[in-house]
Protein backbone atom coordinates (compact mmCIF):
# COMPACT_ATOMS: atom_id res chain seq x y z
CA UNK A 1 0.00 0.00 0.00
CA UNK A 2 1.07 3.56 -1.18
CA UNK A 3 1.09 6.63 1.20
CA UNK A 4 -1.50 8.07 -0.46
CA UNK A 5 -3.56 5.11 -0.39
CA UNK A 6 -2.72 4.55 3.50
CA UNK A 7 -3.93 8.00 4.36
CA UNK A 8 -7.17 7.16 2.32
CA UNK A 9 -7.43 4.19 4.24
CA UNK A 10 -7.34 5.85 7.42
CA UNK A 11 -9.78 8.92 6.31
CA UNK A 12 -12.63 5.91 5.01
CA UNK A 13 -11.98 4.10 8.32
CA UNK A 14 -12.59 7.70 10.51
CA UNK A 15 -15.67 8.30 8.66
CA UNK A 16 -17.03 4.36 8.88
CA UNK A 17 -16.68 4.65 12.54
CA UNK A 18 -17.97 7.89 13.06
CA UNK A 19 -20.76 6.74 10.83
CA UNK A 20 -20.92 3.65 12.98
CA UNK A 21 -21.29 5.13 16.46
CA UNK A 22 -23.57 7.54 15.86
CA UNK A 23 -26.03 4.63 15.21
CA UNK A 24 -25.11 3.61 18.59
CA UNK A 25 -24.15 -0.04 19.47
CA UNK A 26 -21.67 -1.92 20.94
CA UNK A 27 -18.24 -0.42 22.46
CA UNK A 28 -14.84 -0.86 23.34
CA UNK A 29 -14.25 -1.10 27.07
CA UNK A 30 -11.67 -2.90 28.53
CA UNK A 31 -8.43 -4.79 26.91
CA UNK A 32 -6.19 -6.99 28.41
CA UNK A 33 -3.44 -7.65 26.07
CA UNK A 34 -0.72 -9.27 28.30
CA UNK A 35 -2.15 -11.65 30.11
CA UNK A 36 0.29 -13.83 32.23
CA UNK A 37 1.97 -16.92 31.72
CA UNK A 38 -0.39 -20.01 30.63
CA UNK A 39 -3.51 -16.98 30.88
CA UNK A 40 -5.59 -15.75 28.20
CA UNK A 41 -6.16 -12.33 26.64
CA UNK A 42 -9.70 -10.90 26.46
CA UNK A 43 -11.57 -7.98 24.77
CA UNK A 44 -14.70 -6.46 27.03
CA UNK A 45 -17.62 -4.84 24.94
CA UNK A 46 -20.14 -2.67 26.71
CA UNK A 47 -23.73 -2.50 25.46
CA UNK A 48 -24.67 1.16 26.29
CA UNK A 49 -28.34 1.01 24.93
CA UNK A 50 -31.43 0.67 26.38
CA UNK A 51 -31.85 -2.20 24.22
CA UNK A 52 -29.96 -5.52 23.90
CA UNK A 53 -27.87 -6.09 20.81
CA UNK A 54 -26.37 -9.25 18.99
CA UNK A 55 -23.30 -10.21 18.79
CA UNK A 56 -23.10 -11.50 15.55
CA UNK A 57 -23.66 -8.33 14.34
CA UNK A 58 -20.19 -7.33 14.73
CA UNK A 59 -16.58 -8.93 14.58
CA UNK A 60 -13.09 -8.45 15.60
CA UNK A 61 -10.35 -7.40 12.65
CA UNK A 62 -7.02 -7.86 13.12
CA UNK A 63 -4.57 -4.60 12.32
CA UNK A 64 -1.92 -5.76 10.13
CA UNK A 65 0.83 -2.44 9.73
CA UNK A 66 -1.52 0.42 8.23
CA UNK A 67 -4.39 -1.76 6.90
CA UNK A 68 -7.25 -4.39 8.13
CA UNK A 69 -6.49 -7.94 8.30
CA UNK A 70 -8.31 -11.15 8.90
CA UNK A 71 -12.00 -11.00 10.09
CA UNK A 72 -12.95 -12.58 12.97
CA UNK A 73 -16.91 -13.24 12.63
CA UNK A 74 -18.21 -13.30 16.51
CA UNK A 75 -20.79 -15.89 17.85
CA UNK A 76 -24.66 -15.23 18.24
CA UNK A 77 -25.18 -13.93 21.80
CA UNK A 78 -27.45 -11.36 23.26
CA UNK A 79 -25.85 -8.88 25.01
CA UNK A 80 -28.67 -6.87 27.40
CA UNK A 81 -29.42 -3.03 27.50
CA UNK A 82 -26.27 -1.39 29.98
CA UNK A 83 -24.43 -4.97 30.24
CA UNK A 84 -21.10 -6.27 29.07
CA UNK A 85 -19.28 -9.27 27.39
CA UNK A 86 -16.10 -10.45 27.32
CA UNK A 87 -14.56 -11.95 24.23
CA UNK A 88 -11.54 -14.34 24.83
CA UNK A 89 -10.50 -17.90 23.64
CA UNK A 90 -10.40 -19.26 27.42
CA UNK A 91 -13.67 -18.34 29.21
CA UNK A 92 -12.09 -20.76 32.17
CA UNK A 93 -9.07 -19.12 32.25
CA UNK A 94 -10.37 -15.32 32.76
CA UNK A 95 -13.17 -16.95 35.66
CA UNK A 96 -9.90 -18.77 37.01
CA UNK A 97 -8.14 -15.63 37.32
CA UNK A 98 -10.15 -12.75 37.96
CA UNK A 99 -12.86 -12.56 40.69
CA UNK A 100 -16.72 -11.90 40.67
CA UNK A 101 -16.61 -13.73 36.64
CA UNK A 102 -20.12 -13.96 35.30
CA UNK A 103 -19.33 -16.58 32.86
CA UNK A 104 -22.58 -16.35 31.09
CA UNK A 105 -21.12 -12.70 29.51
CA UNK A 106 -17.99 -14.69 28.87
CA UNK A 107 -18.06 -15.76 24.73
CA UNK A 108 -15.22 -18.33 23.92
CA UNK A 109 -14.58 -17.40 20.06
CA UNK A 110 -11.30 -16.62 17.82
CA UNK A 111 -9.37 -13.22 18.17
CA UNK A 112 -6.22 -11.86 16.85
CA UNK A 113 -3.59 -12.56 19.07
CA UNK A 114 -2.74 -8.82 20.45
CA UNK A 115 1.55 -8.10 20.88
CA UNK A 116 2.58 -7.36 24.30
CA UNK A 117 4.43 -4.12 22.90
CA UNK A 118 1.75 -2.86 21.37
CA UNK A 119 -0.82 -3.07 18.76
CA UNK A 120 -4.70 -2.14 17.33
CA UNK A 121 -7.78 -3.54 18.63
CA UNK A 122 -10.71 -3.02 16.06
CA UNK A 123 -14.08 -3.68 16.53
CA UNK A 124 -16.21 -3.74 12.87
CA UNK A 125 -20.20 -4.43 12.30
CA UNK A 126 -21.36 -7.56 10.44
CA UNK A 127 -20.10 -5.76 6.70
CA UNK A 128 -16.81 -5.09 7.67
CA UNK A 129 -17.18 -1.00 8.52
CA UNK A 130 -14.86 -0.24 12.00
CA UNK A 131 -16.71 1.17 14.70
CA UNK A 132 -14.16 1.37 17.49
CA UNK A 133 -10.27 0.88 17.38
CA UNK A 134 -7.70 1.29 20.32
CA UNK A 135 -4.02 1.57 19.12
CA UNK A 136 -3.15 0.56 23.06
CA UNK A 137 0.73 0.52 24.19
CA UNK A 138 2.16 -0.45 27.71
CA UNK A 139 3.18 3.24 28.24
CA UNK A 140 -0.65 3.89 28.53
CA UNK A 141 -0.79 1.90 31.79
CA UNK A 142 0.32 3.47 35.19
CA UNK A 143 3.74 4.40 35.44
CA UNK A 144 4.48 2.68 39.02
CA UNK A 145 3.46 -0.55 37.84
CA UNK A 146 6.72 -2.92 37.84
CA UNK A 147 4.57 -6.06 36.41
CA UNK A 148 2.15 -5.32 33.83
CA UNK A 149 1.35 -8.82 33.18
CA UNK A 150 -2.15 -9.89 33.76
CA UNK A 151 -3.12 -5.73 34.20
CA UNK A 152 -6.09 -4.40 31.84
CA UNK A 153 -6.70 -1.18 30.42
CA UNK A 154 -10.46 -0.33 31.11
CA UNK A 155 -11.74 2.61 29.32
CA UNK A 156 -12.98 5.40 31.24
CA UNK A 157 -15.22 7.04 29.55
CA UNK A 158 -17.89 6.07 26.65
CA UNK A 159 -18.13 9.54 26.22
CA UNK A 160 -14.73 10.69 24.86
CA UNK A 161 -13.62 9.17 21.48
CA UNK A 162 -12.08 5.44 22.19
CA UNK A 163 -8.60 6.15 20.27
CA UNK A 164 -7.76 9.13 23.13
CA UNK A 165 -4.62 7.51 25.15
CA UNK A 166 -5.68 9.06 28.42
CA UNK A 167 -9.37 7.79 28.18
CA UNK A 168 -7.44 3.99 29.30
CA UNK A 169 -6.08 3.37 32.41
CA UNK A 170 -4.46 0.15 34.45
CA UNK A 171 -7.40 -1.53 36.19
CA UNK A 172 -6.87 -0.91 39.93
CA UNK A 173 -4.98 -3.35 42.53
CA UNK A 174 -8.15 -3.50 44.61
CA UNK A 175 -10.15 -5.37 42.28
CA UNK A 176 -7.34 -7.55 41.39
CA UNK A 177 -6.53 -5.64 38.04
CA UNK A 178 -9.21 -6.50 35.86
CA UNK A 179 -13.11 -6.38 35.98
CA UNK A 180 -14.37 -8.76 32.69
CA UNK A 181 -18.23 -8.60 33.06
CA UNK A 182 -18.34 -6.21 35.41
CA UNK A 183 -18.45 -2.01 35.75
CA UNK A 184 -14.70 -0.97 35.30
CA UNK A 185 -12.86 0.69 38.60
CA UNK A 186 -11.51 3.34 36.70
CA UNK A 187 -14.66 4.73 35.25
CA UNK A 188 -14.43 8.60 34.75
CA UNK A 189 -18.58 8.21 36.11
CA UNK A 190 -17.32 7.98 39.81
CA UNK A 191 -14.77 10.73 39.86
CA UNK A 192 -15.26 13.69 42.93
CA UNK A 193 -13.86 16.68 43.62
CA UNK A 194 -11.64 15.60 46.08
CA UNK A 195 -10.50 12.05 48.16
CA UNK A 196 -13.30 10.93 50.19
CA UNK A 197 -13.55 7.72 52.42
CA UNK A 198 -16.64 6.69 54.18
CA UNK A 199 -16.69 4.58 57.42
CA UNK A 200 -19.95 2.69 57.37
CA UNK A 201 -19.97 2.80 60.95
CA UNK A 202 -17.69 4.22 63.95
CA UNK A 203 -17.60 0.91 65.37
CA UNK A 204 -17.17 -3.08 64.21
CA UNK A 205 -17.62 -5.88 66.60
CA UNK A 206 -16.01 -8.99 65.67
CA UNK A 207 -17.84 -11.64 67.50
CA UNK A 208 -19.45 -12.94 64.61
CA UNK A 209 -23.09 -11.99 66.02
CA UNK A 210 -24.16 -10.67 62.33
CA UNK A 211 -23.99 -7.20 63.56
CA UNK A 212 -21.12 -4.87 62.59
CA UNK A 213 -18.86 -7.60 62.15
CA UNK A 214 -17.61 -6.34 59.59
CA UNK A 215 -16.29 -2.09 58.59
CA UNK A 216 -16.52 -0.62 55.24
CA UNK A 217 -14.48 1.40 53.84
CA UNK A 218 -15.89 3.50 50.26
CA UNK A 219 -14.22 5.81 48.42
CA UNK A 220 -14.21 7.90 45.26
CA UNK A 221 -10.92 9.76 44.22
CA UNK A 222 -10.87 13.17 41.42
CA UNK A 223 -7.65 10.99 39.79
CA UNK A 224 -6.97 7.70 38.61
CA UNK A 225 -3.07 7.37 39.21
CA UNK A 226 -3.54 7.60 42.65
CA UNK A 227 -1.73 4.81 45.54
CA UNK A 228 -3.05 4.04 48.81
CA UNK A 229 -1.61 2.41 52.21
CA UNK A 230 -4.18 1.91 54.99
CA UNK A 231 -3.22 1.14 58.20
CA UNK A 232 -4.99 0.52 61.61
CA UNK A 233 -3.61 2.17 64.59
CA UNK A 234 -4.43 1.28 68.17
CA UNK A 235 -4.83 4.22 71.02
CA UNK A 236 -0.60 4.01 72.04
CA UNK A 237 0.05 4.46 68.23
CA UNK A 238 1.56 0.66 67.13
CA UNK A 239 0.53 -0.11 63.99
CA UNK A 240 -1.84 -3.27 64.58
CA UNK A 241 -3.58 -4.25 61.08
CA UNK A 242 -2.17 -3.44 57.28
CA UNK A 243 -5.54 -3.17 54.52
CA UNK A 244 -3.61 -1.89 51.71
CA UNK A 245 0.32 -1.42 50.83
CA UNK A 246 1.03 1.18 47.89
CA UNK A 247 -2.03 -0.34 46.45
CA UNK A 248 -3.15 1.19 42.87
CA UNK A 249 -6.47 2.77 43.45
CA UNK A 250 -9.31 2.52 41.08
CA UNK A 251 -11.57 6.18 40.78
CA UNK A 252 -14.23 4.16 43.31
CA UNK A 253 -14.33 1.39 44.93
CA UNK A 254 -14.74 -0.46 48.49
CA UNK A 255 -12.19 -2.07 50.97
CA UNK A 256 -13.61 -4.08 53.96
CA UNK A 257 -12.14 -4.74 57.68
CA UNK A 258 -13.21 -7.72 60.20
CA UNK A 259 -11.64 -6.29 63.35
CA UNK A 260 -8.70 -8.21 63.51
CA UNK A 261 -5.19 -7.84 63.54
CA UNK A 262 -2.54 -8.50 61.04
CA UNK A 263 -2.34 -11.99 62.92
CA UNK A 264 -5.97 -12.91 62.53
CA UNK A 265 -7.31 -12.45 65.95
CA UNK A 266 -9.79 -10.03 67.03
CA UNK A 267 -8.51 -7.03 68.63
CA UNK A 268 -9.04 -5.61 72.42
CA UNK A 269 -12.17 -3.31 73.01
CA UNK A 270 -11.17 0.70 72.53
CA UNK A 271 -10.55 3.04 70.20
CA UNK A 272 -8.49 2.89 67.11
CA UNK A 273 -6.99 5.09 64.26
CA UNK A 274 -7.68 4.29 60.67
CA UNK A 275 -4.93 6.51 58.42
CA UNK A 276 -4.65 6.62 54.98
CA UNK A 277 -1.89 7.70 53.35
CA UNK A 278 -2.11 8.68 49.46
CA UNK A 279 0.09 9.79 46.65
CA UNK A 280 0.54 9.92 43.19
CA UNK A 281 3.24 10.05 40.31
CA UNK A 282 3.83 13.97 40.66
CA UNK A 283 5.01 13.45 44.47
CA UNK A 284 1.51 14.82 46.24
CA UNK A 285 1.04 13.53 49.31
CA UNK A 286 -2.02 13.45 51.21
CA UNK A 287 -3.34 11.75 54.66
CA UNK A 288 -6.75 11.17 55.79
CA UNK A 289 -7.34 10.18 59.36
CA UNK A 290 -10.58 8.14 60.59
CA UNK A 291 -11.34 7.39 64.58
CA UNK A 292 -13.16 4.37 65.34
CA UNK A 293 -13.91 1.63 68.26
CA UNK A 294 -13.62 -1.90 68.30
CA UNK A 295 -16.50 -3.35 70.40
CA UNK A 296 -16.00 -6.72 72.13
CA UNK A 297 -19.16 -8.13 74.56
Amino acid sequence: MNGKTAIAAVVLMGVATMVARAQGGLVLNEVLFQPRSGEAEFVELYNPTAEAISLDNYMIIRWIGDSLGTRYPLPSHAVGPRDYVVLTKDAASVAANYGGVQLQKVVECRLPTYPNDGGAVVLADAAGRVVERLDYSPAMHSRLLRNKAGVSLERRSHERPCNEATNWFSAASTVGYATPTLPNSQSAEYLAEEARFALSSDIVSPDGDGYQDDLTIDYTLDANDIYASIEVYDASGHPVRRLLNNALLGTHGSLGWDGRGDGGKALKQGRYILIINLYDLNGTRQTIRRALAVVNP
